[in-house]
Parts: C-alpha cells; structure tokens; sequence
C-alpha cells in the first residue's frame, strides 16, 4: 500500500488564493483549454493533490499557471511541490537575464526535441508584464566574447538575408515549414555570431538587433501552431536581445507584438500598458509608417479597454502618418509583417470591430488583403479575407461573406498552420445556420471548407 504525503505547499498556495477546491478545478480546466486540452478536473481531483497524489500529463503545469495568474507572480510545478522531470524547467524562458542567448540555447534544444513542457505551456500573465520593469544598463554589459573572429556589417546582411527567406517561407506556406531548421540556424549560427568579436558597436549593435528579429519569427512560427505559452517565451527574448542592441524602438516594437498576443487570447491585463510604453519607446524617433504600426496597436488595447474616442483618435493618428509618409526606409524589424501599410488597415479593422461597427471592420480587412503582396503573404491574406467575411456575416450579408470567404479558401492552398485550420473549422460553424435553408453559396463553401480540412489533418 502506498502512503501519500499531503502536499504542504499546494495547501498552503491554494489558501493563499482564496479559491474554493470547485474553483481550482475551473481555473485549470480553462488553463488547459487555452492549450487545445480538454479536461475534466474537479473538486476531487484537487483534494487528491493535495493529499499528495501527483496529476497526470500536463495538468500540474496547467495548475501551476492558474495559481500564478491567481497570485501574481510566477509559480512551478516545483514552487507547488509537484515533482518535474529533471531536465524540464517550466520557468526555462519566462525571465530577462543578463544574456538573453543563455535562456535561449536550452530552450532551442527543447523546441527542437519537441519537448512536451515547452510545446504544451501556458501564457503567463506574470510574464506578460516583465517589459514594463526590466531595465537594463547597456553601459554595463560584458563586450561579446573573442572568438577569434571579426564580424562586420556583410555578416549582419547575411543574417538579415537568412531571416527575411524564413519570413517569406512562413508567409507562403504557414509557421510549420521550416521551422526547426530556423532553430538550428539561431542556434548554431547567429547565437555564435553574436558572441563574436566586432569590428564597430554598430555592427554589435545591429547583429544583436537582427538575432531579435529572427527570434521574434519563432515567437510568431509558435503562434501560429497556437502554442502561446512557446510563443510568449521567445518574444520576451526577443525583446531582451532587442533592449541589449539598443537599436532604437525595436524594444518597443516587440512589446507591441506582446500586447497584440495578449488581445489575441483573451488576455488584456498588460496589454494597454505594453502598447503604450512601447510607443513611448518609439514616438518621433522612427520613420512615419513605422510609428503609425505602434500606434494602431495602441488604438486596439484603447477600444478593447472601452475608451472608444481615444481609440478612434489614435487610429486617425496613425492613418495620417501612413499619409505623411515620405518612402523614409523602414527598419528591418519593422517588416515583421510585410508593408506597414497592410498592417495598419488590419489592425484598424479589429478596433472597429471591438468598437461593433462590422461594416467598417470588414471594409478594412478586405483593404488590408488587398494590399499586401499577393504571392507572398498568403496565409495573412486569407485570414484578413476570413475576418473581413465573419464581419459580412454579422451585417446579414450572407452571399457576400461566402464569395469573400472562397477568396479567402483560394489563398489557403499549401498553407499549414493551426491559424489557419481554425479559422476554416469557425467558418463551417458560422455556416452551420444556413445547411437547413437551401442556401446554395452556403452549401458548396461548406463543403468546401469541409474538404480542406480533410486533406490538411
């Protein structure tokens, strides 16, 4: 017979809470859901952990995660009294050290083992506000080790060039292709390059600036699988390789990608204030278009935060800088998501669509489709196409939503992401009204739909 420890620590964290043994069970069941996990958790199941019983699977990270939202701060598998695997750390990436590269090295071993603690974690709210308090003093960084050899700008283009194939290969086919080779490239070759010996600061500076960049995409690759708390791991390496560079306003343009995550799932607790420190960071020091991208993003935590003129204030601030714009250059990381144009008519359409006006939204997504790059940047095209439909839909314009949601299809082809996947299984639910009313163009999306779904699983 086996005899159980009570677990001490989770006793004592879930007084702390103030949560009742139902309301753990809830928090983690909806922990778990963000991470495409169904469970069924309930009140017994915690009273069992407590007595010492050890949760199955993932669910004590799961745990892990609901308590540090409930807490404030963040907590582990470890912190709970939960035993981890030796060689999984749940923190491994939710910190800004002093060498960005040190937190990245284990995690780009994990991520390319896909190994299942990385893989299957949980945003993390703790996390999320990080940013907001991290300074760091350049001035007292250690000098790039000596390697031996001396890099210049040509090798900083290279990287540039490396990052900017990759970004093109996400776009096309979606955040699955290539990605474990953009890992063993980060890792083998420009983690290597960024502990080099420099020519210039400039060249330190702007390699530092590029690794960002290429760790921003990753972030974004893992989005895109719909692994959050993966994703949210590498932007706040990226924004810690970014602060390290110096380079002005990149900092900020990746605190700008943290608050759009945050929206993005339902998570708004930092959001407003990432969004605005990061247009702090930036304001009057970048180029028009490039402002006007920090700026809609703030517009959307202002209308999702229900401050509707300021939003609508901030978003014709924006639109007036794409119109003042005099082709200055655009930073490398500002090209994250292709012309700064494209993306500022779809961040707009999203604060018309939290502020209700569905027509505007849809006019705006459609906008944003159109001018983005066709060939390249098919998996955003088609999603800008999928939400510009869903907002046709709730005009009652159901012809005119399926013919825009066929477009949408066209663009999908060869495209493997879960974005996209998901947005395809949310048009055969909004369609699923329509299957009992003989409504022809309804009728063949759905079947459709139906197909792409069965040759992309």
């Amino acid at each position: 017979m086996t005899i159980r420890t009570p677990n001490t620590q989770l006793k004592n964290l879930v007084a702390e809470s103030g949560w009742t043994y139902n309301a753990v069970a809830a928090a983690v069941r909806a922990v778990a859901a963000e991470c495409g996990v169904t469970l069924r958790t309930n009140k017994s199941a915690v009273e069992h952990w407590i007595a010492g019983a050890t949760p199955a699977a993932n669910t004590g990270r799961y745990l892990a995660v609901a308590l540090s939202r409930r807490l404030g701060r963040l907590l582990t598998p470890h912190d709970l009294g939960l035993a981890a695997a030796p060689d999984d750390d749940d923190s491994m990436g939710l910190s800004l050290e002093a060498d960005p590269l040190d937190a990245l090295i284990p995690m780009w071993r994990c991520d390319i083992e896909r190994r299942q603690f990385l893989t299957t974690s949980a945003y993390s709210v703790a996390a999320a506000a990080l940013p907001l308090t991290h300074v760091t003093d350049i001035a007292e960084r250690t000098a790039a080790a000596h390697t031996g050899h001396t890099i210049g700008m040509a090798e900083v283009t290279a990287v540039r060039d490396m990052i900017h194939f990759f970004t093109e290969m996400d776009e096309r086919h979606g955040g699955a292709h290539g990605r474990s080779a953009l890992v063993q490239y980060l890792r083998d070759d420009v983690a290597t390059l960024c502990r080099a010996r420099f020519r210039t600061a400039e060249a330190r500076s702007q390699m530092l600036s590029a690794a960002s960049r290429g760790v921003h995409l990753l972030g974004w690759k893992s989005y895109d699988a719909g692994q959050q708390g993966l994703a949210q791991r590498y932007y706040l390496q990226s924004y810690a390789l970014a602060v390290e560079s110096g380079v002005t306003g990149h900092d900020g343009f990746v605190m700008r990608t943290m608050a759009m995550q945050g929206l993005k799932i339902h998570r708004p607790e930092h959001c407003n204030a990432l969004a605005e420190t990061g247009l702090n960071r930036a304001q009057g020091k970048v180029d028009p278009a490039t402002e006007a991208l920090f700026r809609i993003v703030h517009a959307h935590t202002l209308a999702k935060a229900g401050h509707t003129q300021r939003a609508l204030t901030e978003t014709e601030t924006a639109h007036t800088l794409l119109t003042a714009d005099q082709g200055d250059d655009i930073p490398f990381w500002a090209l994250a998501w292709g012309p700064p144009a494209a993306s500022v008519y779809s961040r707009t359409a999203k604060v018309h669509e939290a502020l209700g006006d569905h027509q505007t939204a849809a006019t705006q997504y459609a906008r944003a489709a159109r001018t983005r790059p066709q060939g390249t940047y098919a998996r955003i095209v088609a999603l800008d196409l999928v939400a510009s439909a869903e907002q046709q839909l709730k005009q009652g314009s159901v012809e005119q939503a399926c013919a825009t949601w066929h477009q949408a299809l066209d663009h999908m082809t060869g495209v493997r992401s879960a974005r996209t996947r998901k947005a395809l299984t949310r048009l055969r639910t909004d369609l699923a009204q329509f299957r009992n009313r003989d409504i022809r163009p309804a009728a063949q999306l759905d079947q459709r739909a139906r197909d792409m779904l069965r040759t992309t699983s």
